[in-house]
């Protein structure tokens, strides 16, 4: 029996993240940011000086690989890190008024990319595929 990708719920959504990072790739890149970075500015925009384990329960991404975002994210003038003042093991991730700057810019580039990837749907076939695809990540939280 052979295995048809195209029904395959889990390969689909790959396929969906990939294009989504491929849509937002040149968008971000001229503002100065990668697609691996904006889950990491949403959640500093939101909460500024954070920790990086408060970062890492957030967005459920492996600590190497945030460690290795933050590390560009530093280098690209983006973010500071400053010494916790009661954790010497902990430091807090401050945004630079370049990260600051970028929020409207950025949210605005996000939302281009999604619309492109939702051209050609109607408003309720969009909220929608939305909506199922939150149902199906909370199945997956569930996992």
């Amino acid at each position: 029996m052979a295995f048809d990708r195209s029904h395959c719920a889990t390969y689909l959504a790959g396929q969906l993240a990939k294009g989504f990072a491929r849509s937002l790739q040149s968008r971000a890149t001229a503002l100065g940011f990668s697609p691996g970075q904006f889950p990491v500015l949403l959640e500093l925009w939101q909460e500024d000086g954070l920790t990086q384990k408060q970062l890492l329960d957030r967005l459920e991404v492996e600590q190497a690989t945030l460690a290795n975002t933050l590390m560009r994210m530093e280098r690209g003038g983006l973010i500071r890190r400053e010494p916790h003042p009661k954790d010497r093991r902990a430091q807090i991730i401050q945004l630079t008024e370049a990260g600051r700057d970028l929020e409207r810019q950025a949210i605005e580039a996000a939302a281009e990319a999604d619309a492109a990837l939702f051209d050609g749907f109607r408003k309720f076939e969009r909220e929608l595929m939305i909506e199922y695809m939150r149902m199906a990540i909370e199945n997956a939280r569930k996992l």
